[in-house]
């Protein structure tokens, strides 16, 4: 971890509220909650590859690379700045396989249990508020016990939790993808519990789909808008064997605008971070067979390719959600990939995470694979921002925008095979084979 230590710094850090991340990921929620005034002083996961990419992004903070079962709140406390003081919210974005719609779904899968260290966690670190995300499955059928008993194990132990919980739509608030998710929000019995985020958007709806509804809300934004700028990889055969070039853009949406960071949100308060604009980062390309090149281009905008099951992005419309695939240990299979509106190709990384409301400064591992996990495993930052505003709201907290400019990690990390970021952080290379799979789906 590295700290600047003049007295500007400091004194910025200790007057933003104070948030903890378990199952942090390479970064989704940290950022979202940065981005409405939070210091996000330490996050904890277990998989290296994802640590090493968190450790770059925040290098200014402290990531732990562990299970959070091995986790104690004093742990916490005393490997971070946190040390004594008031924690005002922790969040979770715990792991989804047991509950998805899409796998098995056993009641008794393991990774299920990890939503209850998240809950020991919160009563060992007495936060203000916390906020955890899963997939809506957790809502359906015998899981939703789970979710009932940890609503009821809360009120217990003196948090108030919001039981009229909701799953929301990263699309309703200003991100260009369909992804829903649950939400859970708790607050101790002492302070107000936080609202859920009134949508700031509609979902767009492209010119074969039904026709948007008559909400006076904006429409969120389109495909194009979010990667229409971004310069075509196949126009530069150095993304062949690097994950990186320098490269010219085209004119950029008002939202493009946001994530290159020509222009800032009034309302967001994340630390600007030193980078070169002019690089266009995490954009390997795949090399596709003439055959599949053929069957992309002649797929329908907004329909699925019938071989590969790939959904081609219609430019006007949202993206579908994004999926994160799994590890190395549970076979490696990749997720589906969604088809570029124009080219016949899968998008790559980058445009993924523009789909995903990433900022451009922000990178992932330099492979497709883990770059495409790390996306597809994490809550959209523009969607975890509205949700921390509100907590904001209820903190009574006017933030401002910070006037450091924040340095990002060594560029090592973003290179990392397991067996180096293992041994970078003094880990087991095989902690996600021994313990669990936390990639969500």
């Amino acid at each position: 971890m590295r700290l600047r230590t003049d007295n500007l710094e400091l004194s910025t850090v200790h007057q933003r509220p104070i948030a903890v991340d378990l199952f942090a990921g390479a970064g989704g929620m940290t950022l979202g909650f940065e981005q409405a005034g939070f210091d996000v002083l330490a996050s904890v996961e277990i998989d290296p590859i994802h640590c090493a990419i968190h450790e770059f992004n925040f290098p200014f903070w402290t990531v732990l690379c562990q299970s959070v079962v091995d986790t104690t709140g004093e742990e916490i406390r005393k490997r971070s700045q946190i040390g004594d003081r008031e924690i005002d919210v922790v969040i979770s974005g715990s792991p989804c396989q047991g509950f998805s719609l899409i796998g098995k779904r056993a009641v008794d899968d393991p990774r299920n249990s990890l939503v209850f260290h998240f809950q020991r966690l919160v009563l060992e670190l007495q936060p203000k508020f916390f906020v955890m995300e899963n997939v809506r499955g957790i809502t359906i059928g015998e899981h939703k016990q789970i979710l009932q008993t940890l609503i009821s194990e809360f009120q217990s132990k003196g948090y108030q939790v919001e039981e009229n919980y909701r799953i929301l739509n990263a699309a309703h608030y200003g991100v260009p993808q369909a992804r829903e998710r649950l939400f859970l929000l708790g607050a101790r019995e002492d302070i107000a519990l936080p609202k859920y985020p009134q949508p700031i958007t509609q979902i767009v709806k492209h010119h074969n789909s039904a026709k948007p509804n008559s909400s006076s809300l904006p429409m969120s934004p389109t495909v194009w808008d979010a990667i229409g700028d971004i310069p075509e990889v196949e126009n530069y055969d150095e993304l062949l064997s690097q994950d990186s070039v320098l490269a010219e853009y085209a004119k950029p949406s008002n939202y493009a605008r946001q994530l290159r960071c020509i222009e800032n949100l009034a309302n967001n308060y994340s630390y600007p971070r030193k980078f070169n604009s002019q690089i266009l980062s995490s954009s390997f390309r795949t090399k596709h067979s003439d055959a599949t090149r053929e069957r992309f281009a002649a797929t329908m905008q907004g329909e699925r390719e019938p071989i590969s099951r790939f959904h081609k992005l219609h430019p006007a419309g949202v993206c579908n959600t994004l999926r994160a695939g799994t590890d190395m240990y549970r076979g490696s299979f990749t997720s589906p990939r969604p088809i570029h509106p124009f080219t016949p190709r899968c998008i790559t990384v980058r445009e993924a995470a523009r789909l995903h409301s990433y900022p451009d400064w922000f990178r992932f591992h330099i492979t497709k694979w883990h770059g495409f996990r790390q996306v597809g495993n994490s809550v959209p930052p523009y969607l975890a921002k509205s949700i921390a505003s509100e907590i904001i709201n209820v903190l009574g907290i006017s933030p401002s925008q910070p006037n450091i400019i924040q340095e990002l990690g060594d560029e090592s990390l973003l290179h990392f095979k397991m067996l180096e970021a293992a041994k970078n952080y003094g880990v087991n290379p095989k902690v996600m084979e021994i313990i669990t799979d936390t990639a969500n789906l």
